[in-house]
């Protein structure tokens, strides 16, 4: 199973390199969700994989640290993150890729 990302930046029409994402879950969890992986966006804007063997099913939740990405380039933004909750079926591969400007983003299941 993977999990993997990628960011662009919708109204630069680049890569979102260097951005910060972290994968918790499962949000049912009794002792609340786990980290269960982080990593920054390489030069493409991708995370091709979050280097995890084995995750159950339930939903999970990928935080995208936009606020700090676009203060480090000098740009306002209204959101100071992001944040994507999605349902695994405990089988298969995941892509959230995610469109983002300093006032909107968009984000679909990708394949």
């Amino acid at each position: 199973m993977t999990v993997s990302t990628h960011v662009l930046d919708a109204v630069l029409g680049t890569p979102a390199a260097g951005l910060a994402v972290v994968l918790e879950g499962p949000l049912s969890a009794k002792d609340g969700p786990a980290t269960w992986s982080s990593g920054e966006t390489d030069g493409d804007g991708r995370i091709k994989d979050f280097g995890l063997q084995q995750m159950p099913a339930g939903a999970y939740r990928l935080t995208f640290a936009t606020g700090a990405w676009f203060a480090a380039r000098e740009r306002e933004t209204f959101y100071p993150e992001v944040v994507v909750t999605f349902a695994y079926s405990g089988t298969g591969h995941v892509h959230v890729p995610i469109l983002l400007s300093p006032f909107s983003y968009t984000t679909y299941r990708g394949s």
